[in-house]
This record gives C-alpha cells, sequence and structure tokens, in this order.
C-alpha cells in the first residue's frame, strides 16, 4: 500500500486551490504526492443552487489564485481567455459573475487535476497507524458507489468537506420525506413536486431569498410563504469599509483575540454573510408583494416574527406549527412542500476525524489551520472552511481560499507553521 505525503478529504474550491497552490510549489522543485477524495461523481459546487440568474456575491478577483498569485494560469481571467470569453465578458462591466459561470470556472480548474483525484469515493474512516508509541501515518478509508473500500495510508491530511445541512430540531424526525428538504438540495428536489401548489421557504438570508424568486418564475405558479423569525429582511453589509473584515490582515487580527472578542465580533458583522440577501433580491421580492396589492391577487406573502414549533406529515403534506412572537399567539398551517433555508453547521469534520481526538484537543486550530495535536500524533491535520470562530467570516467563503491554500502548502513544505518533516522523501510501500 503506497504512502502519500498528503491526502485531500474532499474536492470542492478550497482543496482545489491547495491542489493550484501545491502545482505551483512543484514549478519551485517541491514535488508532494498529493491524492484528493471526493464523494461526488464529478466536480460541483452547490449544483442544487445553480439557478437562473443567480450572481455571485463576491468579485471574481477572489478566484483560485488572484490575490497570492496574479500571474497564475488558474485565474478566472485567464479561464475567460482560454474559453475565448474574455472580451465579452470585460463589456459586461461586472465583476459579479453568474453563479454558473463561476462553477464553470472551478470544474475548468479541478478538471485540471483530474488524475489526482478520487471520484465518487466517500470517506468514511481516519484512524491512526502507530510505530513505537507514535502515531507515525493516517489510515484513510473510503468506499465507493459499489460499496467496495479502499484504504490510503498518508503522511499529512487537509479536510475540506464544506458544511452540513442545519436542519431545525422539529423538522429532523421528517428527513427522508421528499416534501422537506434543505436549500443544498433544492433544484434535485423541488422537480419532483411539480404538483406542489402551497410552499413554504424556513429563513430569511441569500438562499430563501433566490428560492422565493425562483419559484415566482416557475410555470406551475406556486404560493409561496417565507417565514422568518425577524421583523424584516436585512440586506448583507458590502460597503468598503466593512468589507475589510474578509481581507487577509483581519485574520491575523480575529486570531490575536481572545475567545470573547472574536464572539463579539463575529456578532458584529453577521450580517455580512447571514440572513443578508443582496438588496436588489429584497427589492425584486417587495415589487412582487407591492405588485400583489395593486392587483389584489394575493399569491405569495411574507410572514414575519414566526417561529416554527412543530411540524408533520399531514394528508395535506406538512403541516406546521408557527408562533407568533409578538402576539405569542399559535396556528396551524399546511403546505405542500416546506424548504428549509437554514444555513449550514461546519463541526462535521470533528466527527470525522474523533477516531483521533485523543491527541486533537479540543479540536483547537493553529494560525495556518493546522490543528493543534499531542506530540505523539507526527503527520499534520489541517481543516478548511471549519476555523469561523477563530479565523473570522471570511473562513466559510472564497474570499480567502487563494491565500489559504498557499499558506497550507507552504507549512507542508516547511516554509511556515513549524516543521511537520520532510515530505520530499523517498516514498515508503508496504
Amino acid at each position: 500500500m503506497s504512502v502519500h505525503d498528503l491526502i485531500g478529504i474532499g474536492f470542492g474550491p478550497s482543496n482545489v486551490a491547495l491542489a493550484i497552490a501545491l502545482e505551483e510549489q512543484r514549478q519551485n522543485a517541491c514535488d508532494i504526492d498529493a491524492v484528493f477524495i471526493e464523494k461526488q461523481p464529478q466536480f460541483a459546487w452547490h449544483r442544487d443552487m445553480l439557478l437562473e440568474g443567480a450572481d455571485m456575491q463576491i468579485s471574481f478577483l477572489k478566484d483560485l489564485a488572484t490575490l497570492h498569485n496574479p500571474r497564475s494560469r488558474f485565474t478566472f481571467i485567464n479561464y475567460l481567455f482560454e474559453k475565448g470569453r474574455l472580451q465579452d465578458f470585460i463589456n459586461l462591466k461586472t465583476f459579479f459573475p453568474s453563479r454558473c459561470e463561476f462553477n464553470d470556472y472551478l470544474a475548468w480548474a479541478a478538471g485540471q487535476f483530474d488524475r489526482q483525484c478520487a471520484y465518487r469515493e466517500e470517506v468514511i474512516e481516519v484512524a491512526a497507524e502507530k510505530r513505537g508509541g507514535a502515531v507515525s501515518l493516517l489510515r484513510v478509508l473510503s468506499r465507493d458507489g459499489t460499496g467496495k473500500t479502499r484504504e490510503r495510508r498518508a503522511r499529512n491530511l487537509v479536510v475540506s468537506i464544506g458544511g452540513a445541512a442545519n436542519i431545525p430540531e422539529c423538522f429532523r424526525h421528517l428527513q427522508g420525506n421528499s416534501r422537506v428538504f434543505h436549500s443544498s438540495q433544492y433544484l434535485s428536489s423541488i422537480t419532483k413536486l411539480d404538483r406542489a401548489r402551497r410552499i413554504a421557504i424556513i429563513g430569511a438570508g441569500q438562499s430563501a431569498a433566490e428560492i422565493f424568486l425562483d419559484l415566482h418564475g416557475r410555470p406551475n405558479a406556486p404560493a409561496v410563504e417565507l417565514i422568518m423569525r425577524g421583523h424584516a429582511m436585512h440586506p448583507s453589509d458590502n460597503s468598503p469599509s466593512v468589507n475589510e473584515i474578509f481581507n487577509i490582515e483581519f485574520i491575523d487580527y480575529m486570531y490575536r483575540r481572545p475567545p470573547e472578542v472574536r464572539s463579539r465580533l463575529l456578532s458584529e458583522f453577521r450580517h455580512t454573510n447571514y440572513a443578508a440577501p443582496d438588496i436588489d433580491q429584497i427589492e425584486q421580492i417587495f415589487r412582487i408583494l407591492y405588485a400583489q396589492k395593486v392587483t389584489g391577487c394575493s399569491r405569495h406573502s411574507l410572514l414575519t416574527r414566526h417561529q416554527t414549533r412543530a411540524a408533520r406529515a399531514s394528508s395535506a403534506g406538512i403541516q406546521l406549527q408557527l408562533l407568533d412572537t409578538d402576539s405569542q399567539q399559535s396556528c396551524q398551517k399546511d403546505y405542500d412542500a416546506v424548504i428549509l433555508a437554514t444555513g449550514y453547521t461546519r463541526t462535521n469534520y470533528q466527527a470525522l476525524l474523533e477516531p483521533l481526538a485523543p491527541y486533537l484537543p479540543d479540536f483547537e486550530v493553529g494560525r495556518h489551520y493546522r490543528l493543534k495535536s499531542a506530540p505523539e500524533l507526527k503527520p499534520a491535520i489541517f481543516i478548511q472552511g471549519g476555523c469561523e470562530t477563530t479565523h473570522g467570516i471570511s473562513d466559510t467563503l472564497l474570499s480567502i481560499i487563494a491565500v489559504r491554500s498557499h499558506e497550507i502548502a507552504a507549512a507542508l513544505i516547511g516554509e511556515a507553521g513549524g516543521d511537520i518533516g520532510r515530505l520530499t522523501e523517498e516514498r515508503v510501500t508496504a
């Protein structure tokens, strides 16, 4: 069984950016044997939210490479050039490509590393391999779509598995019911419910707004109720001053603060990313609602200051028990489908690494994204996208992945983050 210098779990944008960083380091004679394992059949970035008309919320310059190496051949600009669309894109006069185009860019970049990525394999276990009382290697067990398992060994590990759908407690017993699904499953699920006439969306963020507008334009014309806990939809704050929290320098500032200050900063800047649609989408929704008042045709509604207290499957579809937090009155409403635009949790990597927990005190992360570990754990383990509480809101976004991937690559070759071993030594096979 071969031993890889690095195994990357997941091959979304973060690990694609890492593959790019390692490739660019290879040009400087730093050759690291890296393999990536991805459970999807091919590269896809939020495939079920690639809605027609949905644009990116961040500049195309925050791509996989530009902020670290503007001369990289993996930039969005070079992608446009190679696709023959550079002049046309310039004529659009925008910093915000469509989400479909950016997904195509990411897939274009990922496709250049097909030989290094094992698709259709899901990692099911990461275990320690001990020698002389120390953990010298990690064993990574994966399973493909046929149920066949494969084991690989690694000197180092990078976990980039993204977030897990956040399912509110009152809906968890309905998982598997085709009439209740998370926004991350939207397109593949809504097409199976073409007869749904009354749909509830739980949430008030970007995904909720985009799904509302998509349902409004669908030919089967469902009635949509957008249910939220707050008094109003708050637009994302993308002013230049506030956007500085997505700069690389802010990560250093955030990481050096004590936990209570970090928590306060995350709360202060929450509306840059969470429960905060773009202002133009809020305006579109309210134009639709206003037009209903003009025509007297009340197809959609916005239900503010309401909490979902219970949900159950009924003969009519899904019945919700809702609490009006102003009047403290409860009501029951029936829907053909309920869509949970309720965000993601970012600690799912801890369950995957649970067998190594004795060596990873509290899963604490260092500045360069390496999990702090006991001395007897020799392999380095890095986390991408799970460090928001220590590194800031940008950690779960595309904003910093070009620089973060190069920081991790530099740590892997011993240029930063401490000595984690010689990765270019002769390969060992067993």
